[in-house]
């Protein structure tokens, strides 16, 4: 069930059930982190593996300290430019959060998320949220409470609609190994932006196995029609007699139609492309095509997160 109604929402939750929830960045699987059966059926629904760990949601910076053991100044710093928003801090966690939420770790992934709706039903519960992407393990993530529907609507009882994600990436993820400030997962705030507030930070490359931090391994976001990057001036004709789809940066190419090509942004504009790169992805990936051919953005601003998500993308081909 598809709707607006936050007392509902919240009644289901506090019933140990995991419903799907709008946020910024993409709608999340939510259900209550201190309960484990509840974290248990989060990952049950999704087919994630327990290794992958999970990311903890809260209304406010006050709410947030009451789950974690420490603060860095670098991620107060942080904290105090981004949040709410689509920032996930890596910090040590206190014993109330699970090991079940952690995949073992002594850190835990916490976020403040900025859409309204999210945080009204933040503030009527007295618990946090875990709440990875509202999506099968490893698919295209869902930006849109239809999407959630059309994914995972027989396996949960409510989908609160928040309207279309206004970011459309997931979060980027800081964390401070040895008191060092380390991007882990590129997302909907540049590496730029970071550093403007902290200075220089180091960027993790995604781990294939036992990442430490939430959507870390190398295959991810990936459509079920194979994907293939390089250069489109050379894939197309390489493929040519193929029924194949197109997913560029700006450009359209009149020799595939029109239907089945999708242009991120033809202004060139890193945020709409970003907002857009789920929803293009899902769109090919639901047309009778053999291959999905893209291309990768400047390594700049956002384009570094949207790269990233290509490149999980297409790591099967």
């Amino acid at each position: 069930m598809i709707g607006q109604n936050i007392a509902q929402a919240a009644e289901l939750l506090k019933r140990g059930e995991v419903i799907a929830i709008p946020t910024e960045t993409v709608y999340g699987l939510a259900g209550n982190a201190l309960d484990e059966s509840t974290v248990a059926k989060i990952f049950a629904i999704k087919q994630r593996p327990s290794f992958d760990p999970l990311i903890v949601h809260v209304p406010d910076l006050q709410s947030l300290e009451n789950w974690v053991q420490n603060i860095p100044t670098a991620a107060r710093q942080l904290a105090q430019h981004f949040m709410p928003g689509a920032l996930t801090l890596l910090l040590e966690k206190k014993e109330t959060i699970s090991d079940l939420v952690t995949a073992g770790s002594p850190l835990v992934a916490m976020r403040i998320p900025a859409h309204p709706l999210a945080q009204e039903l933040l503030r009527l519960l007295p618990f946090p949220l875990a709440a990875p992407s509202a999506n099968p393990f490893g698919y295209i993530s869902p930006t849109r409470a239809e999407h959630v529907a059309h994914q995972l609507g027989d396996q949960i009882p409510y989908i609160l609609d928040g309207g279309p994600c206004t970011i459309g990436l997931e979060s980027t993820i800081v964390g401070f190994p040895e008191g060092r400030a380390t991007i882990f997962r590129k997302g909907g705030i540049p590496v730029e932006a970071i550093e403007a507030v902290i200075g220089p930070v180091q960027v993790q490359a995604h781990s294939s196995s036992n990442p430490q931090a939430p959507g870390m391994l190398k295959s991810h976001y990936a459509p079920r029609i194979p994907l293939v990057l390089g250069k489109l001036t050379e894939l197309i004709p390489q493929h040519q007699g193929k029924a194949i789809g197109v997913l560029s940066f700006q450009e359209r190419y009149p020799e595939i139609p029109s239907e089945r090509q999708f242009a991120l942004s033809s202004s060139g504009d890193y945020t709409e492309a970003a907002r857009n790169l789920f929803s293009a992805m899902r769109y090919l990936d639901q047309l009778p095509l053999d291959l999905i051919v893209a291309e990768l953005l400047p390594e700049e601003n956002l384009g570094r997160a949207i790269n990233d998500r290509l490149r999980r993308a297409s790591s099967k081909n």
